[in-house]
């Protein structure tokens, strides 16, 4: 029985492979109709998650899409993760150069200074980096070498102290458990922080979380379109880089499907419209499955954002480097919300968003004293620590959709005016 559908399971995987060979992505890529952004156009066999795959990619091109429209039917739409064409996370390194730690728990202050402390005494380097924190939580996707060799760290039972003692720092409140894995299969490190903090509810409310400015949160509705069994997500919010990859990969990741889709954002403010169905084929079935919906699409857009001052350093990299830097921060009463830590050709970028660990704005006096310890060329400030407020946006009738029923037989992915950010 088990051989029988082994070969039945081989012989599907056979055919999905013989129908993308069959129909390769047929990709337009167009500099002529727009002075000052580029058309693409994506069209192929529909498979779920394939959206998700073709945003990322452009998002990891440092690409912004300012508009699309995203239409799928009959079976079509586009095809990519399997094919020569979207086959790889662009900026991905082989997994044999680097040894992947995950690590998600409570927020605390100086929480990022005792974990990198700990890597430094266990004589790990990290080469790259990004840390989240949302809701009172953590997240970290790391990758580590060996100071001695520089390549992966292989070795079982050092491996073992080192996810030993990174636990140990980031312990455990009463509700959720700290949780460290560490791999060497290697991973898109945002689309993991987005599953990561998706996984540990960080859309449910904690704390003060409840009292939020209601000008700061982005506005999301979901309503049912019962006449064509379609859910229909609006999302309106201030624009920013790499938003449209956020609400696709939670999409995705709650097992729905994008037939439809239309974003806008040419302006300051972003305006985002999906029509979906669940994996299973039907729309949103009740009203607690329609707010958890709309809880975690404000989740995945308010991960990114970053509060604080933006500081940026750029130094030859060395041995303890982030451990140095990150103590001096936790030294002058800084904690990081967010970090971006990469290192190329023996050079360290580090971007770093922090704020006084009490709540208060940065005192400009203390941020020059770190510079002055860590070097004025090497620490620059790079944002203002004044937090923008978002306008709060009359929500549109619930009834005027930008499609209507204008849905084509085959799908298609249009991004337009996609321009690059780096």
């Amino acid at each position: 029985m088990e051989s029988s559908m082994s070969f039945s399971q081989d012989m599907d995987d056979e055919y999905e492979k013989l129908i993308r060979r069959m129909n390769p992505p047929r990709v337009v890529i167009d500099n002529e109709s727009c002075k000052n952004a580029t058309v693409i156009q994506v069209d192929n066999a529909n498979r779920h998650g394939i959206l998700l795959g073709v945003v990322q990619i452009l998002t990891d091109l440092n690409l912004v899409i300012t508009k699309a429209y995203i239409s799928s039917d009959g079976g079509w739409f586009m095809d990519g993760p399997d094919s020569s064409c979207f086959g790889r996370s662009v900026g991905v390194l082989s997994s044999t150069d680097y040894t992947t730690i995950e690590l998600i728990g409570r927020d605390r202050p100086g929480l990022l200074s005792e974990l990198t402390a700990v890597l430094s005494h266990l004589k790990c380097n990290v080469v790259n980096a990004e840390v989240w924190t949302h809701n009172t939580r953590a997240a970290a996707v790391m990758h580590i070498t060996d100071q001695g060799t520089g390549y992966a760290i292989d070795d079982l039972d050092r491996l073992s102290r080192i996810k030993e003692l990174l636990c140990n720092v980031l312990g455990s409140s009463h509700s959720r458990e700290a949780k460290t894995e560490v791999t060497h299969v290697a991973t898109h490190a945002e689309r993991r922080l987005h599953q990561m903090l998706f996984d540990d509810r960080d859309y449910e409310q904690v704390g003060d979380e409840e009292d939020e400015d209601e000008r700061q949160r982005p506005n999301v509705s979901v309503v049912n379109w019962y006449d064509k069994d379609y859910s229909v997500v609006s999302i309106r919010c201030k624009d920013r880089p790499k938003l449209l990859f956020d609400t696709v990969c939670t999409l995705t990741d709650m097992q729905y499907v994008v037939f439809h889709g239309s974003v806008d954002a040419e302006g300051p403010e972003a305006y985002q419209e999906y029509y979906i169905r669940h994996v299973d084929g039907s729309p949103i079935k009740s009203e607690a499955e329609r707010q958890r919906v709309i809880q975690c699409l404000e989740a995945a857009i308010k991960r990114r954002v970053s509060e604080g001052l933006k500081l940026e350093l750029c130094t030859t990299d060395r041995a303890g480097l982030l451990s140095d830097v990150t103590r001096i921060f936790r030294e002058n009463s800084l904690t990081v919300t967010q970090a971006e830590v990469t290192t190329r050709g023996g050079k360290a970028v580090n971007i770093f968003y922090v704020r006084e660990a009490s709540g208060y704005p940065v005192d400009s006096k203390v941020i020059e004293s770190i510079r002055q310890v860590i070097g004025q060329t090497i620490l620059k400030v790079k944002g203002n620590n004044s937090k923008e407020r978002k306008q709060k946006v009359a929500q549109e009738s619930q009834s005027k959709f930008l499609f209507g029923g204008l849905f084509k037989s085959r799908s298609f992915c249009n991004f337009g005016l996609v321009r690059s950010y780096s």
